[in-house]
Parts: structure tokens; C-alpha cells; sequence
């Protein structure tokens, strides 16, 4: 079979588990996902190198349409309050995976942790209406968050490691990346304010959404690059356009045309490719001590975020809680790429795989419940 027919089967019947996943109240990604653990198993003889290439492509759309469901202002007056969330969640998550990686801190303990504070933004999406405006930015800010930061704890890693660097050029390359973020960001809010109305006539004179979309292209695959080249993901590149090209710089019109292309590309065709290859490559073991892993895991992670976000409402509160705390699909890449590079265990791999997979699932179960349970209130009160 050639390599679009393997695209068509991982698309169609993706998209079919999705649809069946999205109609039990559960997000469609979860389906996807499920078509891919079904399909490593049927599938014996894909083109990995294929369709490794597709996934990829399937995280760069993603992170951008993330970076596009947020602006520079909301992630600074989200920032504020989730990444203290992030910082205390990271050093608590670490702690914690001390006793499984034989009370050592060693990459392993880092990267698991890394994993481990992560938070779904498809989930903190779902829950919206349970977060209320003003705290649904800082939920989304804290998905950012959490996501680039663990591609950086990564990518410092692997470094660290594959360059032999010390201590000062692990600092320098950290010092690097921040720079690059910072800049970037400066230079949007420079040009925000300066050139804001430039821009928007300079894409209105565009003839197509064919050559907006192709104008987008060149910035994010440029950002891409660059990031790529100082040693972050890629991916993060991605996010940075998406969160450049935001519709008070560009105009509301423009970024509406924008916007639907994105999502079509991305949720159509790459997104369904990228989840359903985090199941194909699903691994994971069971036994007593991965039950035992990842139900304290999640206990601890839930009750620390309550703690951080609460509220007089104890549904919303709890709701808040697990959608921050329902780890996420990228945990899944990390903890890939973090195994292929080798300085991940192939133990710890599946332990945080596993945490990453289930974490969304209960998250989105116990959303789905306080949801039924309102519902329910509101029809008695009637």
C-alpha cells in the first residue's frame, strides 16, 4: 500500500472514532488516539519514516491554531497567575518521581516531571464554560505554559547531552532561548503599536485568502526554523506566529480568514495524523506500581491545582482543578523524543506515557459528570 493509503485509513477512521468519542461527551482527540492504538496493532507495515514526517507536521499546526486562540495581552495577564501554578507544579511533580527513579535527580526525573505538569488545552477548551472568561485565559496561558516549557526542559536536555556541554553552556543555551522568546515578543509589541494599521491595509490589498494563508506560512516555517536551528523545537515557532499574527494586529477580517484555514488544515488532516501516531506509538506496562504511579500522581497534581485555583463554588473548583491537571497529548511527544534520545528509560517512558493518557481521559470524564450533575440541578430548579 502506498503511503496515502495509509494517510486515508489513520484519516478516516480517526475522524470516525472521533466523532463517536465527541458524541459520548469525550474530546475528539481521545478517538483519534484510540484509532491509533487499534491501528498499530492492524497495521504492520507502515512507512514510519512517512509518517513520522506527517505528525510532525500534524504538533507545527496544532501549536500554531494554540498560539492563535490566544494573544500576546492574555498570555501576560494569564502569565501572571498560572505560571507560579506552572513553577510550584513542576517542583512538586519532580518530588514526587523521586521514589521511582531511585531517589536520584537524573534526566529521567526531570523529563517525567516535565511531562507531568503539562495541561491540554483541547481539555481547557472543553471546560470552558466551568472556567469563566477571565480565569479560561489563564488556563489556556498555563497550556502554553506548561507545553513550551516542557519542550525546553527537553531540548536543554538533549543538549546537554548529545554536545557534552557544562554547566555555564547549559546556561548560555537557556539564556539563548529566553532571549529568542523575548525578542520575538518585543518586536510584535513594537510593531503593535507603530505599524499596526500598516499591516492590516497591506493584508486587505491581498487578492485571496490563498495568499494571506501563504504570507502566514513564511512567517511561522521562518520562526520555525529558528528555532529549530537554537536548539528549541521547532513547533514553538509555530506557536510564536500563531500568537503574532493575532487579530488586533492584523484586523479582525484577516484573522477570521486566517483562522479557518488553519483550523480546516489542521483538525481536517494533520491533527488526526499526530494523535493517532501518538497511539501507534503508544507504550506503556502494566502492574502495580504504574497504577499506584499514576493514581498519586494525579491525586497530588489535582489537589495542589485546587488549592492554587479555588473557588467558593467547589464543582467549579474541582472542574478548574483537573482541566490545569489533565496532562496532555504532547506529554506523549516529549516523552518520544525524550526515549529516542536517550535520556529517557524506557521504564519511566511508559509510566509517564500512560499518566499522559489516562490523566486526559479522567479529566474529561469528570468534567462530563459535573456537567451531567449541572444540568440535572438546573432542570430541578425549573
Amino acid at each position: 500500500m502506498d503511503v496515502i493509503g495509509y494517510v486515508f485509513i489513520i484519516i478516516a477512521f480517526g475522524r470516525i472514532l472521533a466523532e463517536v468519542f465527541e458524541r459520548m461527551g469525550y474530546p475528539g482527540f481521545l478517538g483519534e488516539i484510540s484509532a491509533g492504538l487499534i491501528l498499530g496493532v492492524a497495521l504492520t507495515n507502515l512507512p514510519r519514516s512517512e509518517m513520522s514526517l506527517l505528525a510532525q507536521f500534524g504538533i507545527f499546526f496544532l501549536m500554531i491554531y494554540s498560539g492563535l486562540e490566544l494573544t500576546p495581552e492574555e498570555v501576560r495577564l494569564g502569565g501572571r497567575k498560572s505560571f507560579p501554578i506552572y513553577v510550584v507544579t513542576y517542583a512538586v511533580m519532580l518530588f514526587v518521581t523521586l521514589p521511582f527513579t531511585g531517589y536520584s535527580l537524573s534526566y529521567d526525573s526531570l523529563v517525567v516531571a516535565a511531562i507531568l505538569s503539562v495541561a491540554s488545552a483541547p481539555i481547557v477548551i472543553t471546560l470552558a464554560r466551568f472556567f469563566g472568561k477571565e480565569f479560561l485565559h489563564v488556563a489556556l496561558s498555563y497550556a502554553v505554559i506548561s507545553e513550551v516549557g516542557s519542550l525546553v526542559i527537553l531540548y536543554l536536555l538533549i543538549n546537554f547531552e548529545l554536545h557534552h556541554l557544562s554547566y555555564a553552556g547549559l546556561f548560555l543555551e537557556f539564556v539563548k532561548d529566553i532571549l529568542f522568546l523575548g525578542v520575538v515578543l518585543g518586536l510584535n509589541y513594537v510593531i503593535g503599536i507603530q505599524h499596526k494599521v500598516q499591516i492590516i491595509r497591506a493584508l486587505r490589498k491581498l487578492r485571496s485568502d490563498e495568499a494571506v494563508f501563504g504570507v502566514f506560512m513564511i512567517l511561522s516555517t521562518s520562526l520555525a526554523l529558528i528555532s529549530e536551528e537554537i536548539g528549541l523545537h521547532f513547533s514553538i515557532g509555530g506557536f510564536l506566529a500563531g500568537l503574532l499574527l493575532h487579530s488586533d494586529l492584523v484586523g479582525t477580517k484577516q484573522f477570521e480568514r486566517l483562522r479557518t484555514i488553519i483550523s480546516g488544515i489542521t483538525y481536517g488532516i494533520f491533527a488526526p495524523i499526530f494523535f493517532a501516531w501518538r497511539g501507534i506509538n503508544f507504550e506503556t506496562e502494566f502492574s502495580r506500581d504504574v497504577v499506584y504511579f499514576f493514581v498519586l500522581i494525579y491525586m497530588v497534581r489535582v489537589l495542589l491545582t485546587t488549592l492554587f485555583v479555588w473557588k467558593d463554588d467547589f464543582r467549579s473548583s474541582v472542574v478548574r482543578a483537573t482541566g490545569i491537571a489533565s496532562f496532555g497529548v504532547l506529554g506523549l511527544l516529549v516523552g518520544e523524543l525524550g526515549y529516542e534520545h536517550g535520556i529517557l528509560s524506557a521504564h519511566m517512558y511508559a509510566l509517564a506515557s500512560l499518566a499522559s493518557i489516562m490523566g486526559i481521559f479522567i479529566s474529561a470524564t469528570i468534567g462530563r459528570m459535573i456537567s451531567y450533575l449541572n444540568e440535572r440541578q438546573n432542570i430541578e430548579i425549573q
